[in-house]
Order: structure tokens, then C-alpha cells, then sequence
């Protein structure tokens, strides 16, 4: 089976946000490896995913979506995304989830509001 191209990186933020960062494709055969990053991820702490550098999501990647949506709100924070592309931003809404996962144009953009409660 060939590697699948989706790179992940974790880091946390000094103000204390996880930010996620998604490159290529999130897809059926890459969407567990970000099953496992975000359950990695500290609970308490919000959480940022950076889409700037996704270049393909399908129905198994909004999945993955809303487990880190679900996830984040039983621990009780909050979910961001950032950087959504106009395409993904059109996936979202014909799920209906658009509402459920705020997203911001940048990465700051979206810590700033999670910092702040928002």
C-alpha cells in the first residue's frame, strides 16, 4: 500500500492552544493518523486545526472533523479551524457542520479567539 501524503505537526502555543497543522491529503487512508495526533493532544487545552496546507478533504476527513469537535467539547474547550479553503468550506456546509466548526482565516487569528473564550 503506498504512504499517503499528509504530514501532521503538534505544537502548543505559549498562551496555551494546541495548534494542529494538516499538510496534503485528509482522506479514507490518511483521516487515523489524525485520529491518533488529536488524541494525543492534551484534553484541557483548546485546539487549533491549521488547514492552510490541506490540499484534498473527503467525508472521512470531516469525520475526523467533528471526533476532534467532539472530543475537545467533552473535555470542555474549544475547536477552531483555520486556513479553510473555499472548498472544504463548501464540504462543511453541505454536511451541515459549518456551524459546529468555527474557522478563522489564520492560525493566530483562530489562537486569539480560543485565548480569549471565543
Amino acid at each position: 500500500m503506498p504512504e499517503y501524503a499528509l504530514t501532521i505537526e503538534v505544537h502548543t502555543r505559549p498562551v496555551g492552544v494546541t495548534v494542529v497543522a494538516l499538510a496534503g491529503e485528509l482522506d479514507h487512508h490518511t483521516a487515523p493518523r489524525l485520529h491518533r495526533a488529536v488524541e494525543r493532544t492534551a484534553e484541557e487545552l483548546p485546539l487549533v486545526l491549521d488547514l492552510t496546507r490541506l490540499g484534498f478533504c473527503d467525508s472521512v476527513g470531516v469525520a475526523e472533523l467533528l471526533f476532534a469537535f467532539r472530543r475537545t467539547r467533552a473535555a470542555g474547550t474549544s475547536l477552531a479551524l483555520a486556513g479553510t479553503t473555499a472548498d472544504l468550506g463548501r464540504l462543511l456546509a453541505m454536511a451541515g457542520v459549518d456551524g459546529l466548526l468555527p474557522s478563522h482565516a489564520t492560525v493566530d487569528a483562530a489562537v486569539d479567539a480560543l485565548h480569549r473564550g471565543g
